[in-house]
């Protein structure tokens, strides 16, 4: 796995990851961790990657998740630019290729991501652990859809689900990932059968 600088890793730790507390808990920095071990592995694939942009793209890239869900990509994006702390550790070329990554990792993205640094962090912020991600889609649900009723969060459920990781999901996958493979055929598994896949949502989800 590639290196990043300790200084930058110790100053991330203790001025950013705390930002993450306030974002629901599935994008706390347990999913920032995730991502980031992700994303230096599969930067591996490529050639001429450093390996501090990667880290920087993958810390900050869901940082504005708790201000504006919509618009996170965007706000985080700004939030690294905007941080004058972020000169010691990177030229201007590079935290223009860290913002435009940021602006790039989001699922729904028309398009491909501008850069390698952008299909890397896209790739990595995919799940791999279907009990994992439907936990995390029952809190976001819960977070961002007050009032509804038991059946209606399910139902949220499944077409979130089958919106982003059905046969015809709009998320991409830049990368060469075992992990994620077998997670896509095991969830359309569960998205062939109603029944099937609301069993298993309650059983994850304690309903």
């Amino acid at each position: 796995m590639l290196t990043v600088n300790p200084e930058l890793m110790f100053f991330v730790k203790e001025n950013i990851f705390p930002e993450y507390s306030k974002n629901d808990a599935g994008h706390s920095i347990a999913h920032i961790d995730y991502v980031i071990r992700r994303s230096l592995k599969f930067a591996e694939q490529f050639e001429g990657i450093d390996a501090d942009v990667v880290y920087a793209v993958a810390a900050f890239h869901d940082i504005a998740h708790h201000i504006d869900k919509k618009n996170h990509e965007k706000l985080s994006a700004d939030i690294f630019y905007s941080d004058e702390r972020m000169k010691k550790f990177f030229s201007e070329e590079q935290r223009a290729i860290i913002k435009e990554a940021i602006e790039d990792h989001r699922a729904s993205l028309e398009g491909e991501p501008r850069s390698d640094y952008g299909k890397i962090i896209s790739s990595a912020d995919r799940s791999t652990d279907a009990e994992e991600f439907l936990r995390r889609t029952h809190a976001y649900t819960l977070r961002y859809f007050k009032g509804i009723s038991e059946d209606e969060v399910i139902g949220r459920g499944y077409s979130h689900t089958l919106e982003k990781y059905g046969s015809k999901g709009y998320a991409k996958h830049y990368v060469a990932d075992e992990e994620y493979e077998n997670f896509r055929k095991y969830i359309n598994f569960l998205l062939q059968d109603r029944k099937v896949f609301e069993k298993k949502y309650r059983e994850i989800n304690g309903l």
